[in-house]
């Protein structure tokens, strides 16, 4: 006959087993609600952005559960690619959303309404490739269009770091190249092939991204012929020519979750737009009147 250590041995193991299936029923339940709840508003915005595949939508922090019973959530992230903006002519755009301090009804959440979902800020990249700015007027008149980054310095002069005659001012980057600090201004380096006198020539242009209320200004400085040199020399007449073609605005008014853009930065082939908002639905509109 088993002694009664044996027993309040074999019981305890017991009710650990059973404490450790609860448990695990319990994070599982927690991460198959919060997976449901990531794909309703994937699916929403699928829709609400006119996707053809859904976004990735993550929401952070554990256990979800308690967070979705409260109705709060600390930090919701989503991305989605190939986003249409018709009213600004652009076709795939990039997003990347930190939106924090969110209110949303877990009765809301659970039926889809993702209309009633506040965020209490956002934080927004906004990618646009070379393939849309070259549907932007006039830029549309150039073939092959490419955009490389450009120092503010060498768009206003011409000269580069190794120029002993000017002073550059160095831009502090992180480990992926991007910098530290936002600027709403940048230096960009735009390359492509326009018709002169029936022949279809190789221009640069240098020229200035600012941004300028619900638009990203891009002005044109100067222009070289054929390759990128310094030492390239296109006259006066030409240049006010051609100038012309490269000077765009780029209206951000219909960008998606209606941000304030507050820095620009030039990629290799794009160029990204950041933006905040507070107290807006979903949708972008103001959450409160």
């Amino acid at each position: 006959m088993p002694s009664r250590d044996a027993r309040r041995g074999r019981r305890a193991r017991r009710l650990i087993i059973v404490l450790v299936v609860v448990v695990g029923l319990l994070v599982g339940a927690d991460f198959g609600l919060a997976a449901f709840a990531e794909h309703t508003i994937s699916q929403k915005a699928h829709d609400q952005l006119g996707l053809t595949q859904d976004p990735s939508v993550t929401i952070h922090g554990f256990p979800f559960t308690t967070q979705a019973l409260g109705g709060d959530y600390s930090h919701i992230t989503v991305y989605a690619a190939g986003v249409p903006v018709p009213a600004a002519q652009l076709r795939d755009v990039e997003i990347n959303a930190e939106l924090t301090d969110v209110t949303a009804p877990l009765s809301d959440l659970l039926a889809g309404n993702i209309k009633t979902i506040v965020i209490g800020k956002l934080q927004a990249q906004v990618t646009i490739k070379a393939t849309d700015i070259n549907r932007i007027s006039p830029l549309d008149k150039i073939k092959n269009l490419r955009i490389e980054p450009s120092t503010e310095e060498y768009v206003r002069t011409g000269k580069d770091s190794t120029d002993t005659t000017t002073t550059t001012t160095t831009t502090t980057t992180d480990a992926n190249g991007d910098p530290t600090t936002d600027s709403s201004t940048a230096g960009i380096r735009i390359s492509g092939d326009v018709q002169i006198a029936g022949q279809s020539v190789e221009i640069f242009c240098f020229a200035m991204i600012t941004l300028n209320g619900d638009k990203v200004q891009i002005t044109p400085t100067r222009l070289q012929f054929g390759n990128d040199k310094k030492t390239t020399v296109v006259s006066p007449a030409v240049q006010e020519a051609l100038l012309p073609n490269f000077h765009a605005a780029i209206g951000t008014g219909g960008l998606p979750f209606k941000v304030t853009p507050t820095a620009v930065h030039v990629n290799s082939g794009s160029v990204t737009i950041k933006g905040t908002a507070k107290d807006v639905t979903f949708s972008g509109a103001p959450a409160r009147g």
